[in-house]
């Protein structure tokens, strides 16, 4: 007589018996890569030393606030979706999207404002308002933004690009599109108000790039945010983190907070394992690294012989700038400052020469712009009844520029960005603040591990993009791979999200590496 075996005991003795992929960091870059690897069929442990997963996009609760640390916008919400259709799950009945409109409003210090919106009417509107005469080099922007969406984010940042031969190839559209021009030269081709030419042209600063200095590819954003629009997530970008967690550990996996990488374990060339700080030893069929590629290269694999990324090389590197963030609750303030909606990006006296001393001086400088949040404008949830929670966010030069001795001037720049607030944004903040925390560029090079505590690890460059940043799959040790913002196609969510679907085209299925 046959004895049936029940279904769910067989997938997991299967399970059991499959290679195992050891995910270092639970960053959204290395949350994606295990669900990947999940859907594969690889049996699967993430390793991350803080203590909860989302790494740059993870929460602080204190005092009843919710301080979003990192991202705060989902600008292509289908690539959430396309990651969880993958391991055969639904996105939106996982994470609850909210649709923003205005997106964010910039405004400049002589009173005037820009509203960024959802509709092509509303956009048209807000150029007419500041600049009647631009409107058709407005026009012929979107369309150069189009174009650059469809190759740079759709075909280049979808596929792998770690052979010279797949740079070639796509080296005569580079050069049709004007890549060697940078995001504030092509804006200004297009407009003449030095206001437009800044909201056009400042969205590189999210992802870590200069915009007078990064590849005009990055000019897709325009489009991008045009056709998907600007979400946020209820619970924060640590909502998606805490759901993707979920899915890894429904696919059997094991997500672990509170350890901590040493070293990864490289035997005859190949990565076989990983050793945790306390002398632990995981060994492991693949190795995937979302932390920063730099400590990858420098710490991680600081035993193994590089040929590519040594330490002087990842040392003359382009970094990408820090950041200055002050997380504020507020007490009483629900049904004040209505004129504040859930971003403002409030300009300083300066532009260009700002960013130059960010980026090129190393400057800390006296003036400062900064990106402001304030999640409870849509969610409430994100502080006390009543409450209000939000971050200012000032971008600064890396550690690397030697620019301040953060452990002694935190405090006095602070009050330099509530001084800022108060003046132009916030008027009578001091009197209502109830709790208060600050996040330095030390803070990202402890807490991330980030090299000279950038906030977005290399900058993207041209000479720094596609095939010339560090690849997928290491160039330096066999079975091991790479996600996160320092690989292709780069920083922000729907980079780092996107190069873990490049590493999943990279890496053999299960079954390929059970039978070998």
């Amino acid at each position: 007589m046959m004895t049936r075996v029940d279904p769910g005991l067989q997938a997991e003795a299967a399970r059991a018996f499959a290679p195992h992929a050891v995910v270092i960091g639970a960053g959204l870059g290395g949350l994606a890569a295990a669900m990947r690897l999940g859907a594969k069929g690889y049996r699967v442990t993430v390793l991350d030393r803080l203590d909860g997963p989302g790494g740059r996009g993870s929460a602080i609760w204190q005092d009843g606030h919710r301080f979003d640390l990192g991202p705060t916008i989902v600008t292509v919400p289908q690539v959430f979706r396309e990651l969880w259709a993958a391991c055969g799950r639904d996105f939106d009945k996982d994470v609850t999207l909210k649709s923003l409109d205005p997106f964010y409003q910039i405004r400049w210090p002589d009173g005037s404002h820009f509203n960024a919106t959802s509709s092509d009417e509303g956009m048209r509107a807000e150029v007419a308002r500041l600049s009647p005469g631009d409107l058709a080099g407005y026009d012929k922007f979107l369309e150069d933004s189009r174009k650059r969406y469809d190759f740079g984010f759709e075909d280049l940042g979808k596929r792998p690009m770690n052979k010279l031969l797949e740079l070639i190839q796509v080296l005569p559209k580079f050069g049709m599109l004007r890549a060697d021009r940078s995001v504030y030269a092509h804006a200004a081709r297009r407009v003449k108000d030095e206001r437009l030419r800044m909201a056009l042209s400042f969205h590189p600063l999210f992802i870590g790039g200069d915009p007078f200095r990064v590849t005009s590819m990055y000019i897709l954003v325009s489009h991008l945010e045009k056709e998907y629009g600007v979400h946020c997530a209820l619970g924060g970008v640590a909502a998606i983190a805490k759901a993707m967690a979920g899915v890894i550990e429904d696919q059997g996996g094991i997500v672990r907070q509170g350890v901590e990488v040493d070293e990864i374990l490289v035997r005859d060339g190949t990565a076989a394992g990983v050793k945790l700080t306390g002398g632990d030893v995981i060994t492991a069929d693949v190795v995937v690294s979302n932390a920063d590629a730099g400590h990858t290269y420098t710490h991680l694999l600081r035993h193994t012989k590089k040929r590519r990324w040594t330490n002087a090389r990842l040392k003359r590197s382009r970094w990408s700038m820090s950041l200055f963030v002050w997380y504020f609750g507020t007490k009483g303030t629900q049904d004040k400052w209505k004129d504040v909606g859930q971003h403002t990006i409030l300009n300083g006296p300066r532009y260009g020469e700002l960013v130059k001393d960010i980026f090129r001086k190393g400057v800390l400088a006296k003036d400062m712009s900064l990106y402001v949040h304030r999640p409870t404008v849509t969610d409430p949830s994100a502080a006390p009844k009543g409450d209000d929670t939000f971050y200012a966010l000032s971008p600064v030069p890396h550690l690397g520029h030697d620019a301040a001795e953060w452990g002694e001037i935190t405090e006095e720049y602070r009050k330099s960005v509530q001084d800022m607030l108060e003046a132009e944004l916030l008027p009578g903040l001091g009197d209502h603040l109830s709790t208060s925390m600050c996040f330095t560029p030390e803070t990202f090079r402890d807490r991330y591990l980030s090299p000279f505590g950038t906030g977005f690890s290399l900058e993207p460059r041209i000479f720094q993009s596609a095939w010339f940043r560090p690849h997928n799959i290491s160039e330096e040790v066999k079975n091991l791979y790479l996600a996160g913002a320092g690989t292709h196609p780069g920083a922000g969510l729907p980079g780092v999200v996107a190069s873990a679907d490049v590493m999943a085209q990279l890496v053999p299925d299960a079954e390929t590496v059970r039978t070998r």
